[in-house]
């Protein structure tokens, strides 16, 4: 098992803690899909009962992140295809309406944001950042996300984009992100025409931009 750093953070209970953790480390792609994370050797490591640790597998594997597979353990969840697919299928009509909502309320000061951030996309990318290309990403999507005034569109969005963001680092590479930058400019502008239907219909575009990139990709490989 790789090594893993629990963070300390008096304001979470140890079950929460070890959840960030290994959430992180599949995320960051410290674990990779088909690893074993070991309950024994985290209970070692940490001492600590193996209680806060099977409740932190049940919570990640509701989430998707690992399989708890018998004899064998907790896995790193590998994800298919047809699982890129669908997030994209369901990221495409969520955030499809989330613009539509939105467009009714975003303020100037919302817009312009949206313009910062998406050239500080552009600029990421330059450094071939990419990490931070990916979080500048989701950070423009936030912004409208947020606005719409749907929590819990909000929140099951976010958990979604959460779990697919090992493999979606591939989106943030130089020669595929121009063309989600380019989308995000017409997509500001509809915002800015407060046009519900172009809003959405852009939102949904760059959704499936995205997905049939990725699909290529692992095609690819």
């Amino acid at each position: 098992m790789q090594k893993l750093r629990i963070r300390i953070d008096n304001h979470m209970t140890l079950r929460e803690r070890i959840v960030e953790s290994i959430r992180n480390a599949i995320v960051n792609g410290q674990l990779q899909a088909g690893t074993r994370i070991a309950e024994p050797e985290l209970a070692d490591k940490f001492g600590i009962s193996r209680t806060p640790i099977r409740e932190a597998f049940r919570q990640l594997e509701s989430e998707g992140f690992i399989s708890v597979v018998p004899r064998k353990g907790a896995i790193v969840a590998s994800l298919s295809p047809q699982d890129i697919s669908n997030f994209y299928d369901l990221k495409m009509v969520l955030e499809g309406y989330a613009a539509r909502c939105a467009t009714k309320v975003l303020t100037a000061a919302d817009i312009a944001k949206m313009e910062t951030v998406n050239r500080q996309i552009e600029a990421a990318s330059q450094k071939k950042d990419l990490r931070r290309v990916l979080e500048l990403h989701n950070e423009f999507h936030d912004i409208f996300l947020r606005a719409c005034g749907n929590e819990k569109l909000h929140a099951i969005v976010q958990n979604m984009v959460m779990q697919f963001q090992r493999f979606r680092l591939i989106l943030a590479m130089p020669g595929k992100i121009e063309g989600s930058i380019r989308q995000h400019r017409d997509i500001i502008e509809a915002f800015r025409k407060k046009d519900p239907d172009i809003a959405e219909e852009l939102v949904r575009k760059n959704a499936l931009y995205g997905k049939n990139l990725l699909l290529r990709e692992l095609a690819k490989g």
